[in-house]
């Protein structure tokens, strides 16, 4: 594999349960709302075989590009927008699907390429934008954040036990420039070896801050049930517990209240990867996929 192309492999995560769990079928209509580099929707529209009334969706526009090559005169629609946006969107059309996938986590391109700044594995710039375009990065939230705020996310997006040391060390050593720099300040708060490194919920946290992430699945989770067509599938997969209990609260809702529900679940508990897809992707460990069918009324 030459170097340039091990930024842009994605394994995509939960295939198997994703296509057991969605059923596409021939002539079902798929909307994507973190297509990625078409992992899960290359498996999806192979199905379905209906690529015409299939959408495509991601803010960051180095996924898109990849996107265009590999559905290329595919007649797929693809689009360059964050899932907020494009879902007010096609709500607003009034656009319906029979398959709706949200896979919720960063890609191994982002992950893998040091100057995104999302790898505390690598050195590379305090950045962290799914979609460049943006001002907002995470140096500007790291250098001129007040100590409160950043606790205030530290807590609340990393769920940080030690959030107001962190930021306290944060704001006594600015400016910080790069993703090891920050690392390593926050390791001095955590002492000792840990199989996770100490830096991980900082980086999360402000990951979900720069992207504004939890918000965008908040206000996104109702409309994508009501997007659905009836007898309509729909798949979402999260990475961590603030994404997962959003996901269970809005599933709850629509399908509790006996004859006003408008979902079914399908997955009592969150489905996780086994341990045959953990050997090739170690990434998959805190994948949770969570499905539901729209009552077909």
């Amino acid at each position: 594999m030459h170097q340039k192309d091990q930024t842009t492999v994605h394994v995509p995560v939960l295939l198997t349960e994703v296509l057991q769990y969605l059923d596409p079928r021939e002539g079902d209509s798929y909307l994507d709302l973190t297509a990625g580099y078409g992992g899960h929707a290359g498996a999806i529209l192979a199905r379905t075989n209906n690529l015409s009334e299939s959408i495509l969706v991601d803010r960051d526009p180095n996924a898109v590009e990849n996107l265009e090559e590999k559905f290329k005169g595919s007649g797929t629609t693809i689009l360059n927008k964050d899932f907020w946006q494009a879902t007010q969107e096609l709500h607003a059309e009034g656009r319906q699907f029979d398959v709706l996938l949200a896979d919720l986590g960063v890609s191994s391109p982002h992950l893998n390429n040091a100057s995104r700044g999302f790898s505390l594995g690598a050195e590379g710039p305090l950045d962290m934008r799914m979609d460049q375009r943006q001002s907002l990065t995470a140096g500007i939230i790291i250098n001129t954040y007040p100590e409160t705020k950043l606790t205030e996310i530290l807590e609340r997006y990393g769920e940080e036990p030690k959030a107001r040391k962190i930021a306290r060390i944060i704001a006594a050593n600015r400016p910080i420039e790069t993703t090891t720099q920050l690392a390593h300040l926050v390791a001095r708060v955590w002492p000792g070896h840990s199989k996770v490194h100490p830096a991980t919920r900082t980086f999360q946290a402000l990951r979900i801050a720069v992207n504004d992430e939890l918000a965008q699945i908040e206000q996104s989770l109702p409309l994508w049930i009501d997007m659905l067509k009836p007898g309509g599938r729909i798949a979402v997969i999260s990475f961590h517990s603030l994404e997962d209990r959003l996901v269970k609260q809005a599933f709850h809702e629509a399908s509790g209240g006996g004859y006003d529900a408008i979902l079914q679940i399908l997955t009592k508990h969150p489905v996780s990867a086994g341990e045959q897809e953990l050997v090739f992707n170690p990434r998959a460990r805190s994948a949770k996929l969570r499905a539901a069918v729209k009552i077909n009324k």
